[in-house]
Formats: C-alpha cells, structure tokens, sequence
C-alpha cells in the first residue's frame, strides 16, 4: 500500500504538495549499487501527528477502543528488498514479539521488538521535558525521530542488512488510504468472528471497505496461530493491493489518484530524500505477481518478565535475510577446540535469547507457514 501510493504520486505529480519527511537515516549504512532495502512500519497509534488524540468519531470507525490502547507499538514491520533489475521483490515480516537486542534505552538491553520505537520515544521526550521544552507538537516530532531511530538501528541490527529508506503510516493512515482505495478484495480459507478487532466474514473471496479492512489486518484472536496468521494477512493483503493499483486503471482517474495522493501525504511519513518520482518510474513495470512475503523465523515461545515473547536466533535471521537478498554472508571465524574448551564453561545470559539449549530442543521451532505470493488473480487465501 505504501509503495502503491508512491506509484501513484510518480503519476500524479502534477496534483502538487509533499511529504512528511524524517532524516533518522542520515549517515546510515546504505546499500551498494542500486539494490535497495526499505522498511515498512505500521504503528499502532490512535494519535494524530502532533500526539493529539483522535475524535471519537475516528476512533469508532478503526474499532481502535477509545485512544488509550496500542501506545506507539509498531505492530507492523515489513523489510522489503527491491533488487536493482526491479524483479522478485521479497519483503521479510518481523514478528512484533520478537525478543531482540536494543541499544540507549535506559533499562533495558533486550525488548519485544515493536517496543523498541515507544520507549525510546518516552525517553527522548522525557529528556527534552527536563530541558524546559513544552511544545507539545515539538515533543511529538522530536520524540517520533527518536523512536524511529531506534526501530531502525534494531532492525538493522537483527536482520544484519543495511535500510535504504523507511515509510511509516499509523492507524488512521491506513484507514485513510484503505479508504482512498475504494475497496480491496482479500481471500479467507475459513470464515471468522471476533469482536476484538470487528473482524465478522465468511469463507471465500470478500472486497473490503476501510473499516472491514483494519479488522482483517488487525485480528490475531480466534485465529489458530494467532499472530502468525495476522502477519498473513497483512502479507496477502499487501499483495492484493499492488495487484489492484496494477489492474484497477488507478493510474489513469485523476479523481482517484488525488484522493489517494492527498491521504498519502496526510498520513505517510518518509525518510529524507526518497525522490518519489524517481523511484515510481524505476519499478512502474513491476506487477504484484514479482512480491513474495516470508516471515522471519521463531525459535520458541517464552516468558520474559510476565510478557509472551519470541525467542530467535539472530545469526541464522541475518543468514537467511542476507541469502535472499543477495548479499554473502560473512563467513564465521574458525573455532578451536581450545576455545569450545573455554566457552563451554561459560554462565548463561541474563536473557534467553541466546541460550537455545533445553527448552528450544524440547518444543518443535513455531512453524512461520510457506511465503505468500500473489496468485493469477492477486488474492492469495489466508487463514
């Protein structure tokens, strides 16, 4: 969806105006040649940009609760790598509970990755408060940056690749651009019911409305592998929306193209100097059957601090999502046996990240499902 809105912004140019931009990634890795890697964070906010909260009436339409839940979590976190020759694009899912290493969050060296954006985000306001800084909307940017910074670096970290460019839209942005859309069919293998999220269909083939679709999105009770089968949802209806800004002639109703273009710069913020344009004539050709979804994998399931976490296993993620992407991984440094010897004593981590001995052998790894791709009629089926 964020890419689609993109490619219609490469259309629409001449609609006028721009996006909200963050330089976070100033002076980060990049990518060599013209490979890029770009994350998509999905934030489960029932804020507007300033940090003001929603009208009722908005909140009641995103069957979000009344505006206290969700915090600044990202729920969603895509990394899509886009190849140089705009072909075979593969995006990685990150579990939201995925347990990973974070860096200058007081208290703490390990966290459920989707924290990592709103503690630091707590953090840095909390400092700039100290400073005397009242403003609220300045405590919002500023705060946002931080945390965004820090999803970054994580990311980075875990997955061991460079992040070219990020897009991040909140709650309301994807009601809004859903909205925009006009309709996106999605494909259920079963049919569902579950007043958290709003989420009531049958089995088979549906077109959803805005609101229809933030419930299919978001719904991870009743579901037999819960978070699992939410992050297949995401991934399929992704692929449903690349396919419909492919086949729907989107690019040729000026009507549509502003509705969509105008929300997209409401709700979307982008890293700094992502030419739009540019990259919208770069991968126009590319269709929605060249996407393939995968999901990081999880080691087990575990409890850390009374909270269900996943535990992974950071050097096989950075493996299998360097492999993927192209790129060779460093080769390991040859072990002795003079250091097995040495390291076999060793006390456990504070955290069970690491420690994959016991527990992890016992219980079967999470089955992650096979990678959901687009089919003839781009509406994959999903749980």
């Amino acid at each position: 969806m964020l890419l689609g809105s993109g490619l219609a912004w490469g259309e629409a140019q001449h609609i006028g105006g721009g996006f909200h931009t963050s330089d976070v990634l100033a002076g980060a890795p990049k990518s060599t040649g013209s490979a890029e890697n770009i994350l998509l964070i999905g934030l489960d906010s029932r804020k507007d940009r300033d940090g003001n909260d929603l009208p009722a009436s908005v909140l009641s339409a995103l069957h979000a609760g009344d505006g206290e839940e969700g915090g600044y979590n990202t729920n969603t976190l895509i990394l899509v790598h886009v190849p140089a020759d705009g072909q075979h694009i593969v995006a990685f899912s990150i579990p939201r509970d995925d347990y990973v290493a974070v860096h200058g969050i007081d208290g703490y060296d390990h966290a459920k990755i989707k924290e990592a954006y709103g503690l630091m985000k707590a953090q840095a306001e909390q400092k700039l408060a100290d400073e005397g800084v009242t403003d609220q909307a300045t405590l919002e940017t500023d705060g946002r940056d931080a945390g965004r910074a820090e999803t970054l670096q994580t990311v980075r970290e875990l997955t061991g690749v460079p992040i070219d460019r990020f897009a991040e839209v909140s709650l309301v942005g994807f009601y809004d651009i859903a909205k925009a859309l006009g309709g996106v069919k999605v494909c259920l293998n079963h049919a569902v019911s579950d007043s958290y999220s709003g989420a009531r269909f049958s089995a088979g083939v549906h077109t959803l409305n805005a609101s229809q679709a933030l419930a299919f999105v978001r719904q991870r009770h009743g579901l037999d592998n819960g978070d699992l089968d939410r992050t297949h949802r995401q991934q399929a209806f992704l692929i449903s929306v690349a396919h419909s800004l492919q086949s729907s002639g989107i690019f040729g109703d000026l009507d549509k193209l502003n509705a969509l273009v105008t929300v997209a710069q409401r709700d979307i913020v982008l890293s700094s100097g992502w030419d739009i344009v540019d990259y919208a004539h770069r991968i126009g050709d590319i269709s929605g059957q060249n996407l393939a979804f995968r999901t990081l994998p999880v080691l087990r399931y575990d409890t850390v601090d009374n909270q269900d976490v996943n535990i992974v296993d950071p050097a096989a993620i950075r493996s299998q999502v360097q492999t993927a992407f192209g790129i060779t991984p460093p080769q390991p440094p040859a072990t002795t046996t003079r250091q097995l010897e040495s390291t076999s004593d060793t006390s456990g981590s504070d955290t069970p990240s690491t420690d994959t001995a016991g527990q992890a052998s016992q219980d079967p790894a999470p089955d992650q499902g096979a990678p959901v791709v687009s089919t003839a009629s781009g509406v994959p089926c999903v749980n």
